[in-house]
């Protein structure tokens, strides 16, 4: 093989080993168990709170992405911005709290305004928009996960971006 070709190969490789482990850990989330295993492999993304109406009170939205071959359970949500987080599920209408969510292998666990959703009760102080909020999340079999969850603007949507 000629030098320069095998150059071209050694930097594809290089190329694709750092795209792959930019697919673990990231300021939004983590990742938890190893590639091809039939373990959870949990990742967060899409992360946001719109700025609190509430001086005391915020909602929290995110999606928590199961690329493993086992489900696990989210369990609970704590942040030391807040003296409590409680995990709701809405359903026609109705919100009520619950105390695990299931988080499906292959699959994805969904925190959407009008849906599933997290609420920060008794804030330290009233986040706005452009600061983030540290979230820890623990998993009933995967080892917890920290999400840096920034604030945005009160009507912001992520299906525009504003």
């Amino acid at each position: 093989m000629k030098p320069g070709k095998c150059l071209a190969l050694t930097g594809i490789a290089i190329t694709g080993a750092l795209t792959l482990a930019g697919c673990g850990s990231s300021g939004s989330g983590g990742s938890s168990g190893s590639a091809g295993s039939s373990r959870a492999e949990l990742s967060v993304g899409a992360s946001y709170m719109p700025r609190p109406v509430s001086a005391d009170m915020a909602a929290g939205f995110l999606t928590i992405t199961n690329r493993g071959g086992t489900k696990d359970e989210l369990t609970s949500v704590t942040s030391d911005s807040a003296g409590d987080i409680t995990m709701h599920r809405t359903d026609g209408g109705a919100m009520e709290e619950v105390s695990s969510f299931e988080v499906p292998a292959h699959g994805q666990l969904v925190f959407k305004s009008g849906g599933n959703h997290l609420m920060f009760e008794k804030l330290k102080r009233r986040p706005d928009q452009g600061d983030t909020i540290t979230l820890k999340l623990k998993f009933a079999e995967s080892g917890p996960l920290t999400v840096e969850m920034p604030v945005k603007s009160a009507t912001y949507n992520p299906s525009t971006g504003h």
